[in-house]
């Protein structure tokens, strides 16, 4: 990396946290602590109001509203960003629809040609398909909101107003309808988002609540404002991804309807593997077998699965859901 790379790296860096040591400096660009002093000596010869803070804790910092000069891009460097502009947009939903149009246009404005002409044709030469459905566990259909541009769009000013109130440390006031509980108000201090299988989804805690962070369906908000109450809430979301924002959920649906299935562990490996069923609760018995116990009050969901897993698996509960699919497998006996 040259200097003049590094230079622009160490004010950005400087640009993204209030205070770095010339010491973390040089370990993230592996040089020396009197390699940086210098870089930092040639940001302050072009005029930026960097600080040097003395201590044990101290460092260098930008001067408090210190805005930076426009960005040049290299080609490699645009066309990620356009990449990630090509994406937002193939969402189903997309926060800061406008800002996102317009700031693809200053980019490509900025460019030189041929480089402009080459980044304009990105629709042309980027392809994102959408996300494929799920036929095991298909997604519940809301009673409460439909799939029409106008829902859309107030989902999306749900996920902007959102993302605003994260970096202004506002708190949120949240009106909350989903199928498996009554309407909810309350308000929120956010942390993040999530995006998973081409939806949203709001992390944060419940203000009055003890437990931990909570993830609320963006499309599920009816309603949502900033509040007069600031609660900065301190959460990584990067700890919820792979899943993991599914399974205290799980949990608590095995609670209230729980769907007891007997299987083989070859079938029980399967489904470990699968987004969903991977987080239901697996128990191995003695004999080799393992009954996997999930949260669901759907029979077609449920009998769509057991067909999907066949002989090897044997339903046990709800008793009363037996002969139900007993008949169900009636019929298509008959049928052959």
């Amino acid at each position: 990396m040259n200097r003049i790379d590094r230079a622009m790296g160490i004010l950005l860096m400087l640009r993204s946290q209030k205070t770095v040591s010339a010491q973390a400096l040089a370990d993230h660009y592996e040089v020396s602590t009197r390699t940086i002093y210098r870089d930092v000596d040639v940001l302050t010869q072009l005029g930026i109001p960097i600080y040097a803070e003395m201590g044990r804790h101290g460092g260098f910092r930008l001067m408090e509203g210190y805005f930076m000069p426009p960005v040049a891009f290299n080609f490699g460097e645009a066309l990620s960003i356009v990449l990630g502009l090509a994406f937002l947009k193939g969402l189903r939903v997309r926060p800061f629809p406008e800002d996102a149009d317009a700031s693809e246009r200053k980019i490509l404005a900025a460019m030189p040609e041929p480089m402009r002409s080459q980044l304009m044709r990105a629709r042309e030469i980027i392809g994102l398909e959408a996300v494929p459905v799920d036929l095991l566990h298909p997604e519940r259909d809301d009673p409460q909101q439909d799939a029409t541009p106008e829902r859309q769009s107030q989902e999306a000013a749900a996920l902007s107003l959102f993302l605003r109130a994260v970096a202004e440390r506002k708190c949120v006031t949240v009106d909350y309808r989903s199928p498996y509980a009554q309407a909810s108000r309350f308000v929120v201090a956010p942390a993040g988002v999530i995006w998973d299988r081409d939806r949203w989804y709001l992390v944060g805690k419940r203000l009055g609540d003890d437990g931990g962070p909570r993830t609320l369906r963006a499309d599920r908000v009816a309603e949502i404002e900033l509040s007069a109450e600031r609660d900065a809430y301190a959460f990584d979301v990067r700890s919820l991804l792979g899943g993991r924002w599914l399974e205290k959920a799980m949990a608590q649906w095995a609670g209230s309807a729980p769907v007891r299935i007997r299987m083989t562990a070859r079938l029980a490996d399967e489904l470990g593997r699968d987004w969903y069923y991977r987080y239901a609760l697996f128990e191995r018995g003695g004999d080799g077998s393992v009954v996997m116990t999930v949260g669901e009050d759907s029979t077609e969901t449920v009998f769509r699965l057991l067909r999907w897993l066949g002989p090897e698996a044997e339903l046990l509960a709800p008793a009363e859901w037996r002969d139900a699919f007993k008949a169900e497998l009636a019929r298509m006996v008959a049928a052959y």
